[in-house]
């Protein structure tokens, strides 16, 4: 892992820090940062420039002269791009420049910025950025003591710490070339326009949490989805055994008696409908018979 000093306002080395490799220590990869540097200046354009066609321009809508026998050109409007005071032809509109551009891409061009930064001596950490009052002379002073402000030359400064500093906020807002910002602001232009990169301690914090590789991807560590599996399977094993002993025996019993009950009681009812279908066929049969016997009598009674 890259180590950098830490030093306080006035250029003295404190300790050390101990920076992730996953983003300071990340090759240089200019073409992503040109697409980044890119989409943020397209970002930042307004986009609010425009020219007046031949239907904005004030003028006479009128025929200037009849089409023919003039020995002149023919010409239709005042308005035309032709003539002077005339509208503009294909002239820039407003519109809209910015586009999105993937956070994956953003965040990997922000941690090959700082590394090269790093690497080239230009990063500095500082241990707090704490003001006693907000006074552009001690901002000059502690960066002239840092070896930034030239008296031939200014330095671009970009100095990251939290907005809540609200005495380095005002001691270097008329200084020119120096800017504040903190970790959510940070951006790949700014780091490529300033010179010089102060970050504070705390902010190099804020830095680490914000471009973790892991927080893109969403996974979990090795090491705690070993420590979650051992505290789910002790938490769900016994609540499903209480589960099946206490509720699931009871109902598979209930529902075995109910079914032998009904079986039970099907059986008389089944024999009973037989026995009544068996008789009421007999009897019907009995019905049909009897009317022809007696047919037969009376014949024999007539012979």
């Amino acid at each position: 892992m890259p180590t950098a000093k830490v030093r306080n306002l006035k250029n003295k080395e404190v300790g050390d820090v101990e920076l992730s490799d996953a983003i300071f220590g990340v090759e240089l990869n200019e073409s992503l940062i040109h697409a980044a540097v890119r989409n943020y200046l397209a970002n930042r354009r307004q986009g609010t420039s425009a020219t007046k066609t031949r239907g904005n321009v004030s003028g006479s809508g009128r025929k200037l002269w009849k089409q023919k026998g003039t020995g002149r050109a023919r010409i239709a409007s005042l308005r035309s791009p032709l003539w002077k005071g005339g509208g503009n032809v294909h002239g820039p509109q407003p519109r809209d420049w910015s586009y999105k551009m993937p956070k994956k891409m953003r965040r990997g061009a922000l941690r090959s910025a700082l590394s090269e930064r790093l690497r080239e001596g230009n990063l500095m950490i500082i241990d707090d950025f704490s003001f006693d009052n907000p006074k552009t002379k001690g901002f000059l002073g502690i960066l002239s003591e840092l070896g930034f402000n030239d008296k031939k030359k200014a330095t671009k400064c970009l100095i990251v710490d939290s907005l809540d500093n609200s005495n380095l906020i005002l001691a270097s807002r008329n200084v020119q070339k120096t800017k504040i910002t903190n970790g959510y602001g940070l951006n790949v232009y700014d780091i490529i326009y300033h010179e010089k990169l102060l970050i504070s301690k705390s902010a190099i914090e804020e830095i680490n949490r914000l471009l973790d590789p892991q927080r893109e991807k969403g996974e979990v560590s090795e090491e705690d989805q070993m420590e979650e599996k051992p505290e789910a399977t002790k938490t769900t094993k016994p609540k499903a055994k209480t589960k099946v002993t206490k509720t699931a025996k009871p109902k598979m019993a209930k529902s075995k008696a109910k079914k032998a009950a009904t079986a039970k009681t099907a059986k008389p009812k089944a024999q009973k409908a037989a026995t009544a279908k068996k008789t009421a066929t007999k009897a019907a049969k009995n019905k049909k018979a009897a009317p022809k016997k007696a047919s037969k009598t009376k014949k024999e009674a007539a012979e």
